[in-house]
């Protein structure tokens, strides 16, 4: 009788390992492709510098550290995306100094002058986009969009994205581009996915303004001729 119920005891631990197994999350997506309208019609160049996420549900992702670094006075990569309460750092390898600084509440920062070799970093503790620049090179120019949920990405260089892992239900799926307005849709998830979604961004109305120093201030006219 003791082997009979140990024996019963195993089957029921392998069924409910194969009822699990048999219960777990399919691989969901949301794939499909962003275009951008151009000025004459040209083709887009950096689609893979915009950034598509869900609106509507999930914890945040987990935090990460990444890093933008600072080549020949500019940002490298210009465009990122982070959950919330990750770390970016800004490693400076040009033979001069720069003041990587954000005005974008509540994000701001001012991380200071530095030189060659030197890296500094900031955390990110609330969702939303900042704009960061340097304050000695007035062209420097760089986008964190920081995200309360876990459901987004950056497309490839043709636009065609993919954001995995997501529950079935009803989103708002945005598109943003620092050269357009952001574009979204509402969109309904199902257990097999959303495919072939399509969303149009417009830069045919971008125009560059350039931005203040952190002290609220113009640069000095000469500024986008400096030597260093």
């Amino acid at each position: 009788m003791r082997w009979i119920a140990l024996l019963a005891g195993v089957a029921c631990v392998a069924g409910g390992t194969r009822g699990a197994a048999q219960a777990a999350p399919l691989d969901v997506r949301v794939a499909g492709r962003v275009t951008m309208l151009e000025k004459g019609g040209k083709p887009s160049r950096d689609l893979g510098a915009a950034v598509v996420y869900l609106e509507g549900a999930g914890a945040a992702a987990r935090s990460v550290t990444l890093d933008i670094a600072i080549n020949n006075k500019e940002f490298v990569p210009r465009v990122v995306v982070v959950p919330v309460g990750s770390t970016v750092r800004f490693p400076n390898h040009d033979p001069f100094d720069h003041n990587v600084f954000s005005v974008s509440e509540p994000n701001a920062f001012d991380l200071g002058q530095y030189g060659r070799g030197e890296a500094k970093g900031w955390t990110f503790t609330a969702p939303g986009l900042t704009r960061i620049f340097c304050n000695v090179h007035p062209r420097m120019v760089a986008f964190v969009e920081v995200m309360a949920g876990p459901y987004f990405a950056q497309p490839a260089a043709d636009g065609s994205f993919v954001i995995p892992d997501v529950p079935p239900g009803r989103y708002v799926l945005h598109a943003w581009h620092e050269r357009s307005p952001e574009a979204t849709r509402e969109l309904t998830v199902t257990a097999a996915g959303a495919s072939d979604v399509e969303l149009e961004l417009d830069a045919r109305g971008f125009r560059w303004v350039p931005h203040k120093n952190k002290y609220g201030r113009d640069y000095p006219t000469n500024a986008g001729r400096e030597r260093y």
